[in-house]
């Protein structure tokens, strides 16, 4: 994946940048490595420093509707410091390692409709230019396959992906925005949901999965949403029977009655919004009850089923998937000159 620019900022003799990232996916948490690669212009300039942004295009829901913008979601600084004479060539490598939330672009190859990128800006003697965009394409972490493989085998479609602008409440989330993966309901749970809303939220530890139903009215009364949260660690990506795993949360996400008046409830624990997810004793894995049904050890699990899953509802669904910036405030910070977002990279000549 490469880009290429001459920097506006510079003038027509200025420095141009080529930005070069290693090939391959990323897992969230994972290193993104690659190369930055300096062309002198006409005259010598100072590099004061060159810097990668990390950019999502992230919705918002306001009182007049919803609006998508992009947003910076980290920031590096990989380079900078030293003269660039004219005409020199000089390369910055760089290693850094993306946010654990980093969201998810794709399952087995087929895009999930959620579009992340990568912006290099270099600051010459005060001046600094924000560069063209390239594509960062994330791939799920192996508990993140587990549980969309288990959904699939289950009878889960995808309908869709976002990100969407704003805080769970309650979680450890970091990012000012989280991945929301819509699902159509398996027809053993069609009477009772009209669809499942699926976010992850990643840490060093292990993972925070949120569950949210939009209930039908007819069945239980208001037709309020539920939601619940599951905590998984790493390792149990290898070691538990999702298809069994994930359906007992799914029957306890439909199941909780008493807590639709209050929108939300933590699984077997106490009500959404409350409490710290990572205090001691909080416990990511199952080694022990933890409050959310589970017992001591992973007896009785068995190894992983086999056959379709979400790979191949994704593969079907996710093609149609529209994603354009319509623009709107939505992070902190909002990229302001995004335009088409990655649109510039084949104008500038680049190349994925």
């Amino acid at each position: 994946m490469v880009f290429k620019k001459l920097l506006g900022a510079m003038g027509a003799g200025g420095p141009s940048v080529d930005t070069v990232l290693d090939g391959g996916a990323v897992a969230p948490g994972g290193i993104l490595s690659g190369q930055v690669h300096l062309q002198g212009g006409g005259t010598d300039v100072e590099i004061e420093h060159i810097g990668l942004d990390l950019i999502a295009r992230v919705e918002a829901e306001h009182e007049d509707g919803e609006s998508e913008g992009a947003a910076v979601f980290d920031r590096f600084t990989v380079g900078g410091g030293f003269r660039l004479a004219a005409e020199e060539r000089r390369s910055a490598p760089f290693r850094v390692a993306l946010p654990w939330e980093t969201p998810v672009t794709e399952l087995y190859g087929q895009p999930l409709g959620i579009v992340l990128g990568v912006r290099t800006e270099l600051a010459v003697a005060g001046a600094r230019d924000k560069g063209d965009l390239d594509p960062l394409t994330v791939r799920p972490l192996p508990v993140q396959e587990a549980v969309l493989e288990a959904l699939g085998q289950l009878g889960f479609g995808f309908r869709s992906a976002d990100l969407e602008y704003g805080h769970i409440g309650g979680t450890g989330q970091q990012l000012p925005f989280y991945q929301e993966i819509e699902l159509t309901p398996a027809p053993q749970y069609a009477h009772a949901v009209n669809e499942i809303e699926l976010t992850f939220l990643a840490t060093p530890a292990g993972m925070e999965v949120v569950l949210e139903a939009d209930k039908r009215g007819g069945l239980f009364g208001s037709g309020h949403d539920a939601l619940t949260r599951f905590t998984v660690s790493h390792q149990d990506a290898f070691a538990l029977d999702w298809n069994t795993e994930v359906d007992g949360w799914i029957k306890e996400l439909v199941g909780h009655r008493a807590s639709y008046g209050s929108h939300a409830s933590y699984g077997s624990h106490a009500a959404y919004g409350h409490g710290d997810p990572y205090a001691a004793g909080s416990g990511y894995g199952h080694g022990g009850a933890d409050g959310y049904g589970h017992t001591d050890g992973h007896g009785g699990h068995e190894g992983r089923h086999s056959g379709p899953g979400m790979g191949t509802a994704i593969a079907a669904g996710a093609a149609g998937l529209a994603v354009g910036v319509v623009g709107g405030l939505v992070a902190a910070e909002v990229v302001d000159e995004v335009g088409d977002f990655f649109e510039g990279d084949e104008e500038d000549g680049g190349e994925d």
